[in-house]
């Protein structure tokens, strides 16, 4: 049975009755909580490059500083993380591009966006293009379909196709290093449905936005990032190839629309991002998926100085000189957001 002290404990807890009743103390143990006192680890080192601009050190973190428009009082229940007038005017001039965009795709679409809505080819050769077009990328500039035209083989002699040293677009999924893998990947999970026309097409009885959810996932192979997969599933439907149509813009992970979709609706969760990027929507009466290239070219910063759309500004994705804001959508958006 245990014994306890006239201080109301065990006596070999207790220094002093343990000594006068010569009892062996019991050995004192260390707690495992960490101690408050003892220095925290430093932060990863931040190295410097020459001119003051900040690079973590190898192994460290990455950080991206994002631009923000100067805190004005601007606020909106549409955009609860926006704190700036000037963010959200550049919001709805993106969203009305990007509107006008895939108006543009159903009703004249330009160069090779024509091929795939209008050919008389094979289906399948059709798919082929506007899987190239979705996994390169347009070029910024006078002709943004070159590099695709240069490198473009027919679908039946796939075993052709060579990337080497190929020109990507800003959106681009091709990773050099990779090589033809993610081609690869995509004819073969084309040729296990038959066709890529019964892969895209799922089962005859799908709402197109179940169609459009379900290809969405099974493109999901190494290499074929999130934009790549979307722009390819948004195009194919704009382009009246297949019968697609988004639900939602499938935020998460770490990409660029899901990073500015955080910013301007304020909150990290995945499905209230999706909520709050569907009332946008409906308020700025444009469609839902305008939301993907207008997130993307909002988040990207200014166009440098030289004009040459390297690394800033608006990728127009196809378009080219169609690059203005569509002026009806623009006027919708303004309003809804209170501009």
């Amino acid at each position: 049975m245990p014994t306890f002290c006239r201080h109301n404990r065990l006596i070999q807890n207790c220094p002093i009755c343990s000594r006068e009743q010569s009892v062996e103390p019991r050995p004192v143990l260390s707690s495992s909580a960490p101690k408050v006192n003892q220095p925290r680890p430093a932060p990863p080192r931040v190295a410097r490059q020459r001119g003051g601009a900040a690079r973590p050190a190898p192994g460290g973190v990455r950080v991206k500083r994002l631009a923000r428009g100067v805190d004005d009082g601007y606020r909106t229940p549409l955009a609860p993380g926006l704190r700036s007038s000037a963010d959200a005017e550049r919001l709805a001039e993106e969203l009305a591009f990007a509107a006008g965009r895939l108006s543009l795709l159903e009703q004249d679409p330009p160069a090779l966006y024509a091929e795939v809505s209008h050919g008389d080819g094979d289906p399948e050769e059709r798919t082929w293009l506007a899987f190239l077009i979705a996994y390169l990328a347009p070029l910024e500039g006078d002709d943004p379909f070159a590099s695709i035209r240069r490198v473009r083989v027919p679908w039946r002699s796939i075993d052709e196709l060579s990337l080497e040293g190929v020109e990507t677009g800003p959106r681009t999924a091709h990773d050099p290093d990779r090589g033809l893998a993610t081609v690869e990947a995509y004819r073969t999970w084309a040729e296990r449905a038959g066709s890529q026309a019964a892969a895209f097409s799922g089962d005859g009885g799908w709402a197109p936005e179940r169609r459009f959810e379900r290809a969405f996932e099974r493109l999901a192979f190494p290499g074929m990032h999130r934009d790549a997969r979307y722009e390819l599933l948004v195009s194919l439907g704009r382009l009246g190839l297949y019968d697609l149509r988004a639900g939602k813009l499938a935020l998460g992970g770490e990409n660029n629309v899901t990073v500015a979709a955080k910013r301007v609706f304020g909150i990290g969760d995945p499905l209230l991002l999706e909520r709050r990027a569907a009332d946008l929507a409906g308020a700025c009466e444009v469609p839902l998926d305008a939301l993907d290239l207008g997130l993307f070219n909002w988040d990207r910063p200014p166009a440098p100085a030289s004009g040459d759309g390297a690394g800033g500004g608006r990728v127009t994705a196809g378009l080219g000189e169609y690059s203005e804001p569509d002026p009806g959508y623009l006027a919708t958006a303004r309003a809804a957001l209170g501009l």
